[in-house]
């Protein structure tokens, strides 16, 4: 063979494996990995046991207690302890998996094992921790995409990962050339949950031999399990850190351990710092000879977001209040080694002498500090006080962008002078090319001319700048600009935008404006106004401006806030600018630093950015969400051109920005014409799609027109592009044609029978590209999630927008689920008491009525419901609808004549494939 099999590439890992002392061993069926685990499970805690093997007795009690579990379930399971009672009545604590000294495990691979459960599978390779199947490796041969393995392994999920399987930790999927690893999820795992392993400078490390010998090292791949594996409580889900995130928290735990010296982490914005300095801050707490670890936060970042990310992580390790005296209680409790808490209330805590003999007792011990978004200046104006109090104190910080000598704090302080070395660096290109973050489209707008050339700043700073930038007619220009690019740039507001300007009296000025133009976007206007503001010459204090731009906010959205209940109306329009609800908020500096959102993809920028503030603000939009997302958009009305290079040549640590910022709309235009060509060498016009026979040909459409789309999806965002067949070489109409036969053939796979042996079956035929409505499932399901259960009147309001906006969907899978969900919105929702959880109360409802749906469906056809049941199951398995079974059984049960019959097929074989959709 020219290329390598995949009983070659198995071969090969077993030996490595074997040789990196891995014991093999030959497992072939469920009995004897139980056998197996029985044995190695003694082995592991032989000295607790006396060296009393387990009886059958013990070994079922172990059985009963670790079987029938849900994967997270099973997680929390592998890292407690476990007390068997002995048939002597003694008690003993078994451990399933040695946390702390990962390396004193016992190790072992096996291969081919064949488990049946539903349906009979072999696995490839897997790795074995005291007996249990803790990673799990799929091999395709080389050649093959690398998604077939992780489509395999989805598949395995649904109906055969049984019994100890449960306990697998990590998927491993490659094809020799690419490996990647993911978390075991008892949800869906997306192909996006998967990550390239690489080395502590980003290098990727993605042929099996040398991951192998890295990540699958022995040593190595129990401390990912013990150490960098979460269990993230608020949502019962199991998470694998990326391998930057793994080096950043070795570097700093390393330095905490061996030295007193401070350092620093330097990993872009939006890659998962929160869960990195979180981890390391765990770790830190652990450790018996540092008496307290305090992570820090601004007091303005510490928004509902925050709270729930930190809480994921440990339970109510967030204290949400403005006293002190919370944060002190917190600092005497011996129990609480990790204190998540504010700059400013760490600070209070030291200058107040009430204080002074709570903390006076830490001021000789090892106490760490971890300071989060470290760049900020705030920290280092109560750096001295904390650094006069702790005397043996660490500091260790965290930032996207740090100070360097070009954007120096006002004080003339860099990152370095007060955390010393930079530990770690994930930058923004590095993230860029893993798939982490998006890059940036960037347009630069000019909004007025003179006798001067605004790209020159000589002689734009010699003019009033504030007088142009504010006046009307400059102000009505780009209002009426963004109303009219605000579609493209969203799509047709599937995405969100923020506003920035320069000032609160340009903030109320644009607001008035937007009132005035004639538009159906909900817009809305955040900032905090000054409690004792100069109002001479003011017509109206920026209060009483704010008041009026909430005000309107609760006429928008039936709400009922005001200045005095601010923290409430920030929590909200941070909850709506995430689930797009809110077309554009203006904003000066709120939201531009620390806020995640999927959903929002676009900046409006009338405000001069530098460096730091430049990057965090562009990093609002550039968080990775689905195809119809290929970057973050920036629309500059003020010459940034040169700031914006700047910023990112700085922080890219290289002399071009063309990793990060996307190419020209020329480019995406000639790319075009590149798949435009090839399209029009399969088929000339979308009649001809129907003449094409065979799969091999179907396939090439696809993945023609799949790719002709994507460029459209970039073309379409900047403001400059016209669906113009001149320009084009294709008209809007042909395109919209081309696109219904494209998703003809998509359903038409989809309700194939012999779908596996089908070679468009594993095509990713890329849907969401084609549908780009704002009302989907997605979107619904987070309009009920947020239905006040407290209050029966804004209940009833909040339901009655839900109907409106179902109404007005045309998303075909959520058209499927309208009536469903009308029926809960109506039924069930009104019952609810306060504290229920409203997806649980929906998941149930749907179980019932899915029950009923089979249950009417099998009373009209006359056919077995157990029967449907099962072929339901089936085709959710495995995406077959095996109709020669179906009409046999039709046959049997029903004697039908066969034209009947063949009609009767039909119609179970629709509804399988509708019941299916509708409880997607």
């Amino acid at each position: 063979m020219s290329y390598q099999s995949e009983a070659q590439l198995e071969d090969n890992l077993i030996k490595q494996l074997a040789n990196q002392g891995f014991n093999k061993v030959k497992i072939a069926n469920e009995e004897e990995l139980k056998n197996n685990f029985r044995n190695e499970l003694f082995e592991h805690n032989k000295s607790k046991l006396n060296n009393q093997p387990f009886t059958d007795k013990e070994f079922e009690r172990i059985l009963r207690h670790v079987e029938g579990k849900s994967v997270f379930q099973s997680a929390m399971i592998l890292r407690d302890k476990f007390i068997l009672e002995r048939e002597d009545s003694s008690e003993v604590y078994i451990e399933f998996f040695d946390s702390k000294n990962w390396c004193k495990n016992r190790f072992q691979v096996t291969n081919q094992t064949t488990v049946v459960g539903k349906y009979t599978n072999r696995y490839d390779v897997t790795i074995l921790i005291n007996g249990l199947p803790l990673v799990q490796i799929e091999l395709k041969r080389r050649g093959l995409d690398l998604k077939e393995a992780f489509n395999q392994i989805n598949r395995y999920k649904k109906h055969s990962y049984q019994g100890l399987y449960r306990y697998l930790q990590i998927f491993v999927v490659s094809n020799g050339v690419d490996t990647k690893y993911f978390a075991n999820s008892d949800k869906e795992i997306l192909f996006s949950q998967t990550f390239f392993w690489s080395d502590e400078e980003n290098k990727r490390i993605s042929n099996l031999k040398d991951f192998t010998q890295t990540f699958l090292d022995k040593t190595f791949v129990s401390k990912v399990i013990a150490r960098y594996m979460i269990t993230n409580e608020t949502d019962k889900l199991l998470m694998v850190m990326r391998p930057y995130q793994i080096y950043a928290v070795e570097s700093l735990i390393n330095r905490a351990f061996e030295t007193n010296n401070n350092g620093f982490i330097w990993h872009t914005t939006g890659s998962g710092k929160t869960l990195t300095s979180f981890k390391a801050s765990q770790i830190l707490a652990k450790e018996p000879n540092i008496k307290k670890v305090f992570f820090l936060v601004d007091r303005k970042d510490l928004d509902s977001q925050t709270l729930a990310e930190f809480n994921k992580f440990e339970p109510d390790s967030v204290d949400t209040t403005d006293k002190t005296d919370t944060l002190v209680k917190q600092i005497k409790d011996i129990n609480k080694p990790l204190i998540v808490t504010t700059i400013q209330k760490m600070a209070n805590a030291i200058k107040n002498d009430k204080y002074s003999n709570i903390m006076n007792e830490y001021k000789e011990e090892k106490v760490i500090f971890i300071i989060d978004e470290c760049h900020r200046s705030q920290f280092g104006q109560m750096h001295k006080s904390i650094n006069k109090h702790f005397k043996n104190a660490q500091y260790f910080g965290f930032t996207g962008t740090p100070r360097f000598f070009e954007n120096r704090s006002q004080e003339g302080r860099v990152t370095a002078d007060l955390f010393e070395k930079c530990l770690h660096t994930y930058l923004i290109k590095d993230a860029i090319k893993d798939g982490n973050v998006l890059g940036f489209s960037v347009e630069y707008i000019k909004t007025f001319d003179g006798g001067f050339d605004e790209n020159d700043d000589e002689k734009v700073k010699a003019i009033d700048k504030e007088e142009v930038f504010m006046c009307d007619e400059r102000i009505d220009l780009v209002a009426n600009n963004i109303i009219n690019i605000h579609n493209a740039k969203t799509k047709n507001k599937q995405y969100t935008a923020i506003f920035t300007v320069q000032s609160i009296p340009m903030l109320v000025k644009y607001y008035d404006k937007f009132k005035e133009i004639n538009h159906d976007l909900k817009i809305a206007g955040i900032f905090s106004f000054g409690a004792n503001e100069e109002s001479e010459g003011k017509d109206e204090h920026s209060r009483d401006s704010l008041e009026r731009m909430i005000t309107d906010y609760n006429k928008m959205f039936d709400t009922n806030y005001s200045t005095d209940t601010f923290s409430s109306y920030f929590s909200d329009v941070s909850k709506k600018v995430k689930t797009a609800k809110i077309d554009i908020l203006i904003v000066v500096n709120m939201f531009l630093t620390g806020f995640d959102s999927k959903t929002l993809n676009t900046l409006y920028v009338d405000k001069n950015l530098k460096y730091h503030d430049l990057v965090q603000a562009y990093s609002r939009t550039n968080r990775v969400e689905k195809s119809t997302k290929p970057y973050g958009n920036i629309v500059c009305y003020r010459n940034l051109k040169k700031n914006t290079d700047d910023a990112l040549c700085l922080f890219s640590q290289t002399d071009n920005t063309d990793i990060v910022l996307m190419e020209s709309y020329e480019y995406y235009l000639s790319l075009w014409h590149t798949h435009l060509k090839k399209l029009y060498a399969l088929t000339e016009n979308p009649e001809d799609v129907d003449s094409l026979q065979s799969e091999e040909d179907k396939k090439k459409f696809i993945l023609a027109f799949r790719d002709l789309t994507k460029v459209l999806t970039k073309l379409k965002t900047f403001t400059k592009f016209e669906f113009n067949k001149d320009t084009l070489g294709m008209s809007e109409q042909s395109y919209q044609d081309f696109k219904s036969k494209y998703l003809l053939i998509y359903d038409d796979v989809k309700r194939k029978d012999d779908e596996k042996t089908s070679i468009l079956a594993d095509i990713d035929f890329g849907i969401e590209l084609m549908h780009t409505d704002k009302i989907n499932v997605g979107y619904i399901m987070n309009l009920i999630r947020d239905i006040d259960l407290s209050d029966k009147e804004k209940q009833a309001r909040d339901i009655k927008n839900v109907i409106t906006e179902l109404d007005r969907a045309d998303n075909e899978d959520l058209r499927l689920k309208v009536d469903l969900l009308k029926e809960f919105l109506n039924k069930v929702v009104p019952k609810l008491e306060p504290n229920d959880d409203i997806d649980v109360a929906y998941e149930q409802f749907e179980e019932v009525k899915r029950e009923e749906d089979v249950e009417e469906f099998s009373k009209e056809i006359g056919l077995n419901r157990y029967k449907i049941k099962d072929y339901i199951s089936e085709y959710e398995y495995s995406g077959i609808i095996n109709r020669q079974e179906i009409s046999e059984e039709i046959k049997v049960e029903l004697k039908p004549k066969f034209t009947l019959r063949r009609k009767l097929v039909d119609q179970v074989k629709n509804f399988i494939y509708d019941h299916v959709r509708k409880y997607a």
